[in-house]
C-alpha cells in the first residue's frame, strides 16, 4: 500500500532527488536540466495533495534548445487540459524574473504574454498571471543543492500550487480587454513564428512561401509571421463569434468556419492544417485556443455593431502599437464618417443627378483600405436613412440587398478583416434581421499590388482565398471604372 503523502515527506523526496541529481558528477548539461526529472515527481504528488488523482497531472517536457525565448520548459496537463506553464532556472538564479538580464529577461518579456505560468529555480516558486504577480514569491527552507531529505516548503506552499492546478480562463467581459488578451497571445505567437522561421522551420518556411503566393508577394519573414499571427488569432476570433467551439482542436474550427466565413476559414486552415507546424508553436497556440475558447460573444458585443468600433485599435495598442504607424491603422470617429457619408450623399444627388444619393442603383463606392468597417456602415446607415424616409420601413431590407452587389471594400490586414466582417454582419442583422443572400464584395488584398501576376496552381484547400484574390486583381484591373468612387480608409 502507498504510504500516505505529506508536504514534508513531498518535500523531503524533491529534496533527496535533487541532491543526488545535482551532486552527480557525470551529469551532463546545464544545473536546471538536472531538476527536471525531480521536479516532475514533485509536481506529480503535489497534485495528489490539491485533491486530484495520481495520474490526472502530466507534465510535458519541452525542447531544450537554450537559444528559445518562446518556450518554457514544461507544460502542465491535467486531465489532459491546458492549465499552464512552468520555467526552470539554474539553483540561485531565483524566481522573480523581473530581475532577470539577458537571455534569461528576453525570454521574460515573452513568456509574461503567458496567462498561468510558474518560475522556479529549486528554491523559490513564484506564480504569474499574463505578466503579473499573483500573491509572494516563495522560498523553501534550505537548499535544493545540499539540504537532501531535511528541504522544507513553507506552509502556504500548497496554496500557490492549488491556485496554479485550478487556473481556469476568465472569460472577458468587455471587448476592450478582449482585444487585449487577444493581442497579448497574438504577440506570443508572432514571436514564436519569428524565432521558428529563424531556426530554419522546414514546415513554416514552406508555409510562408505558399502564404506569398497566395497573397502577399514582397511580404518578408517578419510580416508573414505577422501576418500568421493575426490571421490565427482572429480566426479564432471569428469562430467564436459564430458559437463554433475551439475544444475540438484548430481543424475542426477551421472546418466549420469556412463553412460560413470561406475566406477567412481558409485561411485558418491553410495555416493550423500541418501537424508540425501545430508542434512546433504549440506553446503559443495552444494557449491560445484555451483562452480563446472561454470567450462568450454575445454577452460582450450585446447585439451592439459599435462594441467593436476601437477594437482594433485597442488591440494594436497592446500587440504592436509600432505596427499602427507603419500600417496606418488609425480609424476616423463614427461621427466623422457620418459627416463625410452625408456630404457624399449630398454630392451625388446636387452634382451627378443621383436623386436617391447613395442608395442609387447606379452608385457603385470601393474603399481601398477598409480598416475595420466604419465607412461600410456609415454607407449602409445612410441607404437605410434614404430608403426608410422615402419608402417607409418595410423597403429598407430590400434596399440593403440591393446596395450589397454595389459596395467594394479592400483590405491588406486579416485582423481588422476580420473586425470589418464582424461589425458589417452585426449591422446587416440589425437592418435586415438576416445575412443577405448576397454578400459585401470585401477582400484580403493589397490595393496597390500588381493585379496582373498569375498565381498559378494552386491546391483546392486554399481556394476560397486564391478566389477572393482573382477577383479583387479583376476589380483593380477596371479601377479606371472606379477612380471617380474611391473614398479614403476610415
Amino acid at each position: 500500500m502507498k504510504p500516505a503523502l505529506s508536504l514534508s515527506s513531498v518535500f523531503a523526496r524533491f529534496g533527496a532527488d535533487a541532491r543526488r541529481k545535482l551532486a552527480n558528477p557525470s551529469a551532463a548539461g546545464e544545473l536546471e536540466d538536472q531538476l527536471r526529472a525531480p521536479l516532475e515527481t514533485l509536481f506529480k504528488d503535489l497534485s495528489e495533495l490539491c485533491g486530484f488523482p495520481a495520474d490526472a497531472l502530466t507534465p510535458v517536457g519541452e525542447t531544450a534548445i537554450a537559444s528559445l525565448k518562446t518556450r518554457p520548459d514544461y507544460s502542465i496537463t491535467l486531465r489532459k487540459a491546458l492549465v499552464g506553464h512552468v520555467e526552470i532556472k539554474a539553483p540561485g538564479k531565483g524566481a522573480d524574473p523581473r530581475k532577470f538580464k539577458g537571455h534569461d529577461k528576453e525570454q521574460w518579456e515573452k513568456l509574461q504574454s503567458l496567462p498561468n505560468l510558474l518560475y522556479t529555480d529549486g528554491n523559490a516558486f513564484s506564480l504569474w498571471r499574463s505578466g503579473e504577480l499573483e500573491g509572494e514569491i516563495l522560498h523553501l527552507v534550505g537548499d535544493v543543492e545540499t539540504s537532501g531529505p531535511t528541504l522544507a516548503a513553507p506552509t502556504d506552499f500548497l496554496g500557490l500550487f492549488d491556485n496554479f492546478l485550478r487556473w481556469d480562463p476568465i472569460p472577458p467581459r468587455t471587448a476592450q480587454e478582449l482585444a487585449r488578451v487577444a493581442a497579448r497571445l497574438c504577440r506570443l505567437l508572432r514571436d514564436e513564428v519569428t524565432e521558428q522561421l529563424e531556426l530554419g522551420s522546414r514546415a513554416l518556411t514552406a508555409l510562408a512561401t505558399d502564404w506569398r503566393a497566395l497573397l502577399f508577394p514582397e511580404a518578408n519573414n517578419e510580416q508573414f509571421a505577422d501576418g500568421y499571427a493575426q490571421a490565427v488569432t482572429f480566426g479564432l476570433l471569428m469562430a467564436r463569434a459564430r458559437d463554433i467551439s475551439l475544444s475540438d482542436g484548430l481543424d475542426q474550427a477551421a472546418k466549420q468556419l469556412r463553412e460560413t466565413n470561406s475566406l477567412i476559414g481558409a485561411a485558418l486552415r491553410l495555416l493550423t492544417d500541418d501537424a508540425d507546424n501545430d508542434e512546433t508553436l504549440k506553446t503559443s497556440l495552444n494557449t491560445l485556443t484555451r483562452v480563446l475558447d472561454a470567450v462568450n460573444w454575445h454577452s460582450i458585443s450585446k447585439g451592439d455593431p459599435d462594441t467593436w468600433l476601437y477594437f482594433y485599435e485597442d488591440f494594436l495598442e497592446v500587440y504592436d502599437n509600432s505596427l499602427r504607424k507603419l500600417t496606418g491603422s488609425y480609424y476616423t470617429p463614427p461621427e466623422v464618417v457620418g459627416a463625410m457619408v452625408r456630404l457624399v450623399d449630398e454630392v451625388l444627388r446636387s452634382r451627378f443627378g443621383q436623386t436617391s444619393g447613395l442608395a442609387s442603383p447606379s452608385v457603385t463606392i470601393a474603399d481601398p483600405a477598409v480598416g475595420t468597417g466604419t465607412f461600410l456602415l456609415g454607407l449602409l446607415r445612410q441607404i437605410a436613412s434614404t430608403v426608410e424616409a422615402d419608402q417607409g420601413e418595410g423597403a429598407v431590407p430590400h434596399a440593403i440587398e440591393s446596395a450589397m452587389g454595389r459596395l467594394i471594400a479592400f483590405e491588406m490586414q486579416l485582423g481588422p478583416f476580420a473586425v470589418a466582417q464582424l461589425r458589417i454582419h452585426a449591422e446587416l442583422l440589425q437592418l435586415v434581421g438576416r445575412v443577405p443572400k448576397t454578400p459585401v464584395r470585401m477582400f484580403v488584398t493589397d490595393t496597390l499590388d500588381n493585379p496582373y501576376i498569375d498565381q498559378g496552381y494552386l491546391p483546392s484547400m486554399v481556394e476560397p482565398i486564391a478566389k477572393s484574390r482573382r477577383e479583387a486583381n479583376e476589380i483593380k484591373k477596371k479601377r479606371s471604372h472606379y477612380r471617380s468612387h474611391w473614398q479614403s480608409s476610415l
